[in-house]
């Protein structure tokens, strides 16, 4: 199967553009014959920079107070059909999609963010939405705690696909999760930066026996428009590169079948052939013949977490009255 890795930036906090942006490379990935396409870490409508340049962790701060509120109308409503364009570039270009995104979430009151990595089927129907488990360290003043809902695979014949944001990649149990549920094909999504990936990523492909496709952005000061606010303290030096890439691809034996990939905008692709897993699981297979349930094992809660449940009844009317004259 070819991969397809979209090292693209964010037009940063402009979400519509941004999402162009993407469906441009989903369609040129479906024109070479890609059947998966993966795209870093937070792309729509971007990776949260200003907070360690602007002394983020000021109580109460106006200038922080604005550009989170820019953050939070720029954010992806995924329930409410934010990710159209691109579901239905997935389904034209009959090819699977990894993308991140921060997704202003409905079901926690619309007003907070969370940092979700997305996958999205050839059918273009959204498969899992899984919200990050923790964000780290400054990213905390941006983006909620998630929880496990969306640590799933995916059938992608031949491959079981799975994925995580970020450091999460870090987290051993968050990958021993995937690993249990049959992945073989991991994509690590990331915000860029090749300090991220290239130890990283070769280690997660020895470690599991499968394919790890790590897919970066890129973040330079010409992808900060000019009426982000406080963009020349955000930005202070004219072409400066802030996240610079660092996409790469591992084999299941942990060597590259693509090096990190840095300072180059692009998509990038590379043939994986399932039967290399297959042979490495000969030896080591974490979860099947190498695991043992009789000492060890993982619980994993893969409830979404919301903070009410609703119960109504379904002849009550807006006021909860039950009386037919009131019903509309």
């Amino acid at each position: 199967m070819k991969v397809g890795l979209g090292q693209v930036p964010p037009m940063l906090l402009n979400r519509e553009a941004t999402m162009r942006a993407v469906v441009g490379r989903i369609e040129e990935a479906a024109s070479k014959g890609v059947g998966l396409v993966g795209f870093g870490e937070a792309l729509i409508p971007g990776y949260p920079v200003w907070t360690s340049r602007t002394d983020g962790a000021r109580f109460d701060a106006a200038d922080q107070k604005e550009l989170h509120a820019r953050y939070i109308d720029q954010a992806v409503d995924i329930a409410g059909g934010g990710l159209e364009p691109v579901c239905d570039a997935a389904r034209d270009g009959n090819l699977s999609v990894v993308v991140g995104v921060i997704e202003r979430a409905a079901d926690r009151g619309g007003h907070s963010l969370y940092c979700s990595c997305v996958y999205i089927d050839p059918n273009g129907k959204i498969g899992s939405v899984h919200r990050k488990l923790m964000p780290t360290y400054e990213e905390r003043l941006s983006w909620g705690i998630g929880d496990g809902a969306g640590l799933i695979v995916h059938d992608l014949p031949p491959f079981r696909v799975g994925a995580l944001n970020c450091w999460e990649n870090w987290m051993p149990l968050a990958r021993a999760s995937l690993y249990a549920a049959g992945e073989d094909l991991h994509v690590a999504i990331w915000p860029g930066s090749v300090h991220n990936t290239k130890d990283i990523t070769r280690f997660i492909a020895r470690e599991s026996r499968s394919y790890v496709v790590s897919v970066s952005s890129l973040i330079r000061e010409s992808d900060v428009p000019a009426d982000v606010p406080h963009r020349d303290r955000i930005v202070p030096t004219p072409g400066e590169t802030i996240c610079n890439g660092g996409s790469c691809v591992a084999g299941p034996d942990g060597e590259w079948v693509l090096e990190p990939v840095a300072d180059e905008e692009g998509l990038f692709v590379v043939e994986l052939d399932h039967g290399r897993v297959l042979e490495e699981r000969q030896n080591f297979d974490p979860s099947g013949h190498y695991a043992r349930p009789d000492v060890l094992r993982l619980q994993v809660d893969r409830r979404r977490h919301t903070p009410a449940t609703w119960i109504d009844d379904d002849t009550s009317d807006w006021r909860g009255n039950g009386d037919e004259d009131h019903r509309t």
